[in-house]
């Protein structure tokens, strides 16, 4: 039976694989980009929530995809340059993620939905990200909250998990893809956009309610943690 699905940033890299690999199955999708929402605006995420239920008859599956990724280590800011850095990047991997995760949670219970909410994280949030410190941490932000929401959200059969890539060959870290970043990973290589898409796709499936509070890593063991 098909789904209706929510993905944010879905217009390209990771999030157009998910929303492509969806469709597949059948699925309706609605993709978001940033010209659809800005998501540090909780306004406009409310209102587009209601315009993607109203298009899809129901949000079956919620993606938290959208990411801000910039550079800026606190060695080569200044202090405005840092707060304002932190304050943009929090607005949309953080809060954005979490306002979105709560109009569509409440639009699921009102419903009777058992719906899933998947996250994608980062390695980052693990390993330390020095150039990115803001990012690395929103991330580690974003597994936490998906984990409080798997518990929270349970009661009203609301699957909610994460998974935690590392570099994913997209356009928009292109240039930070050197031959010693694919040597971080046993296999010499990182990840394809597919290959997060399928972990995606699984943690949203009917199958998968029991991975509930899980966070998935998928760095092709370039990073193992105990």
């Amino acid at each position: 039976m098909s789904r209706g699905v929510l993905v944010t940033g879905g217009s390209r890299g990771i999030g157009r694989s998910i929303a492509e690999a969806f469709r597949d199955l059948g699925d309706e999708v609605v993709a978001l980009s940033s010209a659809d929402v800005d998501l540090a605006d909780p306004v406009a995420i409310a209102r587009v929530v209601g315009a993607a239920a109203d298009t899809l008859g129901s949000i079956d599956v919620l993606v938290n995809n959208a990411g801000l990724v910039e550079l800026g280590s606190l060695t080569d800011q200044s202090y405005e340059e840092w707060q304002s850095l932190w304050r943009r990047t929090f607005d949309v991997n953080v809060f954005g993620a979490a306002n979105m995760s709560y109009c569509v949670a409440q639009h699921m219970i009102e419903r009777g939905v058992r719906g899933r909410i998947v996250n994608v994280g980062s390695r980052g949030a693990f390993r330390g990200e020095p150039d990115m410190p803001a990012y690395g941490a929103s991330k580690a932000a974003l597994h936490s909250m998906g984990q409080s929401l798997a518990v929270s959200l349970a009661p009203h059969g609301i699957s909610v998990a994460s998974v935690a890539p590392g570099f994913v060959a997209t356009d928009r870290v292109a240039d930070m893809v050197t031959d010693d970043v694919r040597r971080q990973s046993p296999f010499g290589r990182v990840a394809k956009p597919e290959e997060v898409a399928a972990a995606v796709v699984y943690l949203a499936s009917p199958a998968a309610e029991w991975a509930s509070g899980a966070v998935l890593d998928l760095n092709g063991a370039s990073y193992l943690r105990t």
